[in-house]
């Protein structure tokens, strides 16, 4: 397996500057005769880009831009929560005032996350301009009567340089994207949403039949069971609904996969009884089904499907993915794809 060079062995280029920097590779590592592949830390020499000074003015406008935000919205809470406090107390009053000054803020928060997508950002562009056009209408209403009007409207054309300024800023850096990319972009996040909300379903699913398998010695003996598959009956609920979880996340799953599956997550099952569930989910009508279908189309999706079923072992994770995708996946990206997807579940590897 190739290694990058440590920095005693890197050849460095003159006039390039490099910065040292910790990284991980694997290597073998035997103990008692048996080997495996372990994570080694190195030092490596990383080269320095240049200076990007288009960046840092674009940082440094967007740095200004919020500040005028900052002083408008200062602005705003000063002048309206004066205003409101001769009606009610003054902390109640300048909490209140907030609200104005936050709406057109948070309205110019989301248009900048649909920087990438100009009909989304449509609608937090048009409420944010109504909040806008409320605030200046307050601010411009607190100097009136404390009979400076000229004030009022200096502190409400203060907002209104503050969000021009920001949408300035945010039109320069919008990337809006051709029509046919747009649609790409957005068929590609409702599938990575759908596949999400069936992960977060499936363990939900998995959750409530775990508790009724708690439950159900408590339950009268005389009480009928809901349930759905003659040969269902002979399958604990803890085996069904891992069942169930395989073939919801895989479609058309074979049987020998389901079986791989339940070996995994350590349950105790009867072999034919699962066969028999199954070959009853084939002969039911439903959903078009796939006799025989192909691997997830990305490793990752594998990875993914292995740690919704509950599956943290790091070799059997790896067995898992050579045995789908074939011996000529790097145990390396194996690795780093488990990690990385572990952490996002919020569990260290």
């Amino acid at each position: 397996m190739p290694t990058e060079p440590a920095a005693s062995e890197q050849q460095l280029l003159p006039g390039v500057k490099y910065r040292p920097t910790i990284r991980q590779r694997l290597v073998p590592h035997t103990v008692d005769g048996k080997t495996r592949m372990v994570e080694e830390d190195y030092e490596a020499m990383v080269p320095v880009p240049p200076r990007d000074w288009d960046q840092a003015v674009t940082t440094a406008v967007t740095i200004a831009a919020a500040l005028l935000v900052a002083v408008a919205v200062v602005w705003s809470v000063a002048s309206i929560g004066d205003l409101l406090a001769r009606a009610v107390v003054a902390p109640i009053a300048y909490l209140a005032a907030t609200a104005f000054a936050l709406a057109w803020v948070t309205c110019m928060a989301l248009e900048w996350l649909a920087r990438y997508d100009a009909s989304r950002a449509t609608g937090p562009r048009t409420v944010g301009n109504w909040a806008l056009a409320a605030d200046m209408a307050a601010v411009a209403t607190h100097g009136y009567v404390e009979e400076a009007l000229y004030v009022g409207l200096a502190g409400a054309a203060v907002s209104a340089v503050a969000k021009g300024m920001w949408s300035t800023v945010m039109r320069h850096q919008a990337r809006p994207l051709p029509a046919r990319t747009q649609k790409w972009l957005q068929d590609e996040e409702a599938e990575i949403a759908a596949r999400l909300a069936l992960g977060a379903a499936t363990r939900h699913l998995a959750r409530i039949e775990g508790q009724a398998a708690v439950y159900a010695p408590a339950l009268p003996a005389a009480l009928p069971q809901d349930n759905g598959q003659d040969t269902a009956g002979q399958l604990s609920p803890t085996v069904l609904s891992a069942v169930r979880a395989v073939l919801t996340t895989l479609p058309g799953a074979s049987d020998d996969t389901v079986m791989f599956h339940l070996d995994q997550l350590g349950l105790d099952y009867d072999r034919a009884a699962v066969l028999a569930y199954l070959d009853s989910q084939d002969s039911r009508p439903g959903p078009r089904a796939v006799p025989n279908p192909p691997p997830p189309k990305s490793i990752t999706d594998s990875v993914r499907t292995l740690l919704d079923l509950g599956v943290r072992d790091k070799d059997k994770v790896v067995s898992h993915i050579h045995t789908v995708h074939g011996t000529d996946v790097p145990l390396a990206t194996i690795v780093r794809l488990f990690n990385r997807e572990l952490e996002k579940l919020g569990k260290p590897a």
